[in-house]
């Protein structure tokens, strides 16, 4: 299957969300995109379900956006989310108001992050890699990376990171708050799956309130960050240095950046 989708399981009160592009190691194409949304908006509409976990087919989580497609986006300085849609990331429109636990795999790339700060609690393989590496394209991150990784990982931990496009293992995730357990291999969605039962055995209204009044404790300077994301890649977009991050890309090498 070469065009994305999402896998839908319910577990009593738990809607499981598998992204299902594994031949492409779960890239995002603007298919995979739109049924994460309506994933979300379904988990938020039912009255029924009470927590979502949030997982991969395949060997990895997901290997980042595949760029091409998602050029008209970016150019439109908005994420597009189809009706009957809630944003996975929380940014654009009414936040999911019931918990997501997440459980990663293989390379966790981009936007793969990004989804993951979006989510409440995280659980990797220990072969999990991680990488926020859109500057070594000639970008930045526009998925919440900015806003939530040094609020999650605290400021150096994230700049790290961030500033350098490199690649970290679960052991770090771990050290540094993104992800609460590793597990072995293979066995990182049983539990996180355990631990959506047992959220989802508490008094569901109780639950979200306590979600609910976490976040309107988060700073509001966020909310106007988030505002900025896509506008201020606008000018990225038509740099120099995109062009010869792409070409890099497709070369294989490191990119050879003017600030242009």
């Amino acid at each position: 299957m070469t065009t994305g989708t999402v896998s839908l399981d319910r577990r009593g009160h738990v809607l499981v969300i598998g992204l299902d592009r594994a031949a492409k190691r779960n890239a995002f194409d603007l298919p995979l995109w739109d049924a994460l949304c309506r994933a979300y908006g379904e988990l938020d509409r039912d009255p029924d379900l009470r927590v979502g976990v949030l997982h991969a087919h395949g060997d990895h989580f997901t290997g980042g956006l595949d760029l091409p497609q998602w050029a008209p986006v970016f150019a439109s300085g908005q994420w597009h989310i189809p009706a009957g849609g809630v944003d996975p990331l929380g940014l654009t429109g009414p936040r999911l108001r019931k918990p997501i636990v997440a459980a990663v795999q293989g390379v966790c790339l981009t936007i793969g992050i990004e989804l993951l700060l979006a989510t409440d609690l995280r659980i990797a393989a220990s072969s999990t890699r991680f990488g926020q590496i859109e500057i070594k394209r000639g970008i930045y991150p526009v998925g919440g990376a900015t806003l939530r990784f040094p609020r999650e990982c605290g400021w150096a931990n994230a700049m790290r990171w961030l500033l350098t496009g490199d690649e970290f293992d679960a052991a770090e995730a771990l050290r540094i708050g993104l992800v609460q357990e590793v597990t072995a291999p293979g066995a990182q969605l049983d539990r996180a799956l355990a631990l959506a039962d047992v959220i989802a055995a508490q008094a569901p209204l109780g639950v979200y309130a306590t979600l609910a009044s976490s976040r309107a404790a988060l700073p509001a300077a966020e909310a106007a960050a988030a505002a900025r994301l896509m506008p201020d890649l606008q000018p990225l977009l038509a740099s120099d240095d995109m062009q010869e991050g792409l070409r890099a890309f497709v070369g294989r090498r490191p990119g050879a950046f003017t600030g242009k």
